[in-house]
């Protein structure tokens, strides 16, 4: 304020008053209108107020709204009791931490032991940097479910044993509610899949639930709130069964159908009434419910459903519907001995998708056209007589003549005569005026509908509507950029991955529905820029733990029927089990999956150790699907042996486990070792021929001795040149190549790669009308050309880390302390990147103004960053337009000042 002209201002017209007004209170607020911040977002177990969770003592995190800067927590207090009132008043009757001076925000519960069916209620107290107590955060919950098996009351019931019988069943029950009910609790495990109805109403906007495990061995089980949906007196309950994943009643090639665990679905109910007298009334699944086949006459989790509308029950699952025709059930076997409750975030219709062009081939042929590729289903509407079938044929591309094509997609199935179309749903009309149709238990990977009847119908584009369906998982990143193409392949990229996310990351939506580990761990990191996913991650490597072999072999597809244990199962793919749960520590600083799996890891490490004690392996696939040139397999896998070996050391050091660490770091030096004698020439500093994957993974990998880092690097730039700036890589060298050359001074190679619009490129699928990315690189490809997958995603990772610069810190992981090394790229004049860490946003976003850059960075309240700023010769840094001290300066044609950093925003300019 020193600096105004106090008596110029009273000399000023009015509106220049006015406005001088304002720059004053802005100032103002800048210098002194930000007040300190509360604990905000707070989750347990990674979900927001969780119902229905099993474990002990489970996981509290939470987040610091406190945009100061030098904003940090050096104390907290939890309190956590059964009262909400009380808990927000700072009483416990459950568990206080105490005062404890930490900047923690990710704490394991540790006070009295949970009850089942037990609501709990916590809040965090906060202190700031100086010592000031914070605003007390809001009251957050989470509930128990049953907690230990022996708390379900109801039996496994079912209506038959024909694993053959066609049609889906109903189930019902009704019941009284003599009182008034305060809160109500359906617990329902199942094997195959369900959808539950209460008076009518369907419970909760779940699909496919429960989520795909080896149901021999882990089952899992879902909690609804349906206190609203139940009334005083007379009550129904209703199930629709699915067999899902356990039993396959399609054929493929990976023999889904003789899974070891294969019956006609099953369930467990268990409906905990609570009444506003305090009392307890359970409503269990027995022999007092009725069963009856349903209108849907043949459902695959893998092909499509045949809905007949003239079979409909109207009021099936109501409390007045007369069920004497209905036959008793029967019970059944349970599934397996481990039920727990299913803690992810669910498979939901995330998004509705209106047709955009709509062709009409002649009066009983229809072409919907929904302008995207999608994982889901769609939802059709119609009139017509009673009989009309509608054969709802979906496709990813089509033919010349405007049909749907099939041919890339139906190439693995084997079908057993002609009754089971692949992802052709039929549906029968009843005739009754407007009827529409949507899958229950199945979805599909397509763009196109071709909808033919045996009658003419008169159908529109608002006829059809597709719903992209995946696992809910929330968009924690956001990328914005100068260049369309660009920004269009990060997009596809989250298409595909979201496409091939439904409780367990797979490999494509129509093809297959495989859970392909190699495809995984290469998308791991696109993955966790882009969502909110650890809670999938987490489940999926406990299908990782059933389905281990004793002598630690893993399958190549998890969870499977048994095929996968003899073909691609080699380090190259498998490493999911120690590379996975290694990117969720660093991206969450959560070691919990680490733990879990640490068994694991070590006798996985251990088997190939044992087969191959030279330090080299050739078990594995190699570069799959490469451009044109293929790297040795000895080279790929060993690298990946080294990689999980070098996890399982650093897992053991944070475990507290010694003797491993020692054991394993000198493991992993001798398998280095071994790499480098045989494919490293010294002299050239070459590795193998030269070939793009051949440098590119020891680099990325930490396989080059420090030495010769640059001029592997450079060789490697040189080779690319040589393939004029394209991608000579398969899978395994597409997640090494770009970050090869950005991490060791070539980042405008890898961006020249990354934004190529010829073949072969991301971006030549994307100027050819791609929304997701492909299997192959060329587009006629006459094999391996599903047009949704995820194989070739690690670029939606690469544009954060190459570009944007974000990096976690593995010291320091979950960006407690965050690396920021953005790289100004020669073709691109802007770029913005944010992501939602635990600690919240972190920003990192550059423009080009004049000859000079603009960057601002955000850094999270309770965080800090060392930023790596790229300044070539003869530019200054300054922030907030005045000169920021730098800490030191390196490089060769260019310097970098690096910085660190408390949280914050930042505003810099190179100048």
């Amino acid at each position: 304020m020193s600096a105004l002209n106090l008596t110029a201002i009273f000399l000023k017209p009015a509106f220049q008053i006015a406005r001088i007004s304002i720059c004053i209170l802005l100032m103002a607020t800048t210098a002194y209108g930000q007040t300190a911040g509360k604990p905000v977002h707070l989750k347990c177990e990674h979900l927001v107020n969780p119902l229905g969770i099993d474990a002990n003592k489970p996981r509290l995190t939470w987040r610091l709204d406190d945009s100061r800067r030098g904003a940090a927590q050096s104390a907290y207090q939890l309190t956590v009791g059964t009262d909400s009132i009380a808990v927000s008043q700072g009483q416990a009757n459950e568990w206080t931490s105490g005062k404890l001076t930490s900047g923690q925000q990710l704490v394991r519960y540790a006070g009295k032991p949970l009850r089942p069916f037990t609501k709990y209620y916590w809040r965090v107290e906060a202190w700031d940097q100086d010592g000031v107590k914070l605003v007390t955060s809001s009251v957050a919950s989470f509930e128990t479910g049953m907690m230990d098996k022996k708390n379900w009351q109801g039996s496994w019931i079912s209506d038959s044993r024909d694993i053959n019988l066609k049609p889906a069943p109903y189930f019902r029950r009704s019941f009284q509610a003599a009182k008034k009910i305060k809160s109500a609790r359906a617990y329902i495990a199942v094997a195959g899949l369900y959808e539950l109805y209460i008076n009518g109403q369907k419970v909760g906007n779940h699909r496919l639930d429960p989520m795909y495990t080896r149901f021999d061995r882990r089952t899992l089980y879902v909690t609804h709130d349906v206190t609203s949906l139940l009334q005083s007196g007379k009550n129904a309950i209703g199930v629709l069964l699915g067999n899902g994943w356990y039993n396959h009643q399609s054929t493929a090639v990976w023999y889904f159908h003789e899974a070891p665990w294969r019956g006609r679905p099953t369930f467990c109910l268990d409906l905990r009434l609570t009444y506003d007298d305090g009392s307890v009334e359970t409503i269990t699944s027995g022999k007092d419910w009725k069963t009856a086949l349903s209108p849907l006459l043949f459902n695959s989790i893998y092909t499509a459903e045949h809905y007949d509308a003239r079979l409909e029950q109207p009021g099936w699952n109501t409390a007045n519907f007369d069920d004497r025709n209905w036959k008793d059930v029967i019970y059944r076997a349970t599934p397996s001995e481990t039920i727990v409750a299913q803690a992810l975030q669910p498979i939901r219709n995330v998004e509705r998708i209106p047709t955009k062009t709509f062709k009409k081939l002649n009066d009983t042929t229809y072409v919907f056209d929904l302008g995207r590729n999608i994982a889901g289903v769609s939802h059709i509407r119609a009139q017509g007589s009673a009989g009309t079938v509608l054969r709802l044929k979906h496709g990813e591309r089509l033919y010349p003549n405007g049909h749907v094509d099939q041919s890339n997609i139906d190439v693995h199935y084997r079908p057993v005569g002609t009754s089971d179309p692949f992802q052709t749903d039929l549906f029968t009309l009843s005739g009754k005026g407007d009827e529409s149709f949507m899958p229950f238990f199945n979805y599909k990977g397509f763009q196109y509908v071709e909808v033919t009847s045996n009658k003419a119908v008169e159908l529109t584009a608002a006829s059809l509507t597709g719903y992209f369906m995946h696992s809910d998982v929330p968009p924690i990143g956001q990328l914005k950029s100068s260049n369309p193409t660009i920004d269009k392949i990060w997009w596809a990229t989250n298409n595909a991955y979201l496409s091939n996310l439904f409780g367990y990351p797979t490999d494509c939506p129509q093809r297959e529905k495989n859970g392909w580990t190699g495809d995984a761990h290469i998308a791991i990191e696109t993955g966790l820029y882009n969502f909110d996913g650890i809670t999938v991650y987490e489940k999926w490597l406990a299908d990782h733990r059933d389905e281990q072999q004793p002598n630690g072999v893993l399958p190549a597809i998890i969870p499977t029927g048994g095929w996968g244990y003899e073909w691609a199962n080699g380090p190259d793919w498998t490493s999911t089990i120690a590379i996975i749960p290694w990117n969720a520590y660093l991206f969450y600083g959560d070691s919990t999956l680490l733990a879990d799996c640490y068994d694991n890891i070590k006798r996985y490490v251990d088997h190939i150790n044992e087969q191959s004690p030279s330090g080299l392996t050739e078990w594995g696939l190699g570069d799959w699907v490469p451009v044109k040139s293929k790297s040795p397999v000895e080279l790929t896998s060993s690298t990946y042996y080294y990689t999980d070996v070098s996890i399982l050391a650093k897992t053991a050091k944070l475990l507290g486990k010694e003797a491993d660490y020692a054991y394993y770091s000198a493991l992993a030096d001798k398998i280095k070792s071994a790499i480098n004698a045989k494919y490293l020439n010294r002299q050239t500093a070459q590795y193998g021929t030269g070939l793009q994957t051949e440098l590119s993974i020891p680099l990325y990998w930490g396989l080059v001795p420090e030495e010769l880092k640059s001029k592997v690097a450079a060789n490697l730039a040189r080779r690319v040149e040589a393939d004029n700036f394209h991608l000579d890589v398969g899978l395994l060298g597409t997640k090494a190549i770009l970050n090869a050359l950005s991490e060791n001074g070539y980042a405008d190679v890898a961006y020249k790669i990354a934004s190529q619009e010829t073949f072969p490129s991301w971006g030549w699928w994307i100027v050819n009308g791609a929304t997701t990315l492909y299997e192959n690189w060329p587009i006629d490809a006459k094999s391996d050309i599903s047009m949704n997958h995820i194989m070739f995603g690690e670029i939606g990772a690469w544009l954060f880390k190459g570009i944007g610069g974000i990096k976690p810190d593995p010291q320091r992981p979950g960006f407690k302390h965050i690396l920021l090394k953005p790289h100004y790229v020669t073709g691109l004049n802007h770029f913005d990147a944010t992501y939602e860490s635990p600690y919240g946003t972190i920003r990192s976003s550059w423009k080009r103004v004049g000859k000079g850059i603009a960057y601002t960075v955000v850094v999270p309240p309770n965080s800090t960053a060392t930023v790596d700023i790229p300044v070539a010769s003869g530019q200054r840094v300054f922030e907030s337009k005045k000169p920021f001290t730098q800490a030191s300066q390196r490089g060769q044609n260019a310097t970098s000042s690096t910085y660190t950093l408390q949280s914050g925003t930042y505003q810099f300019d190179i100048e």
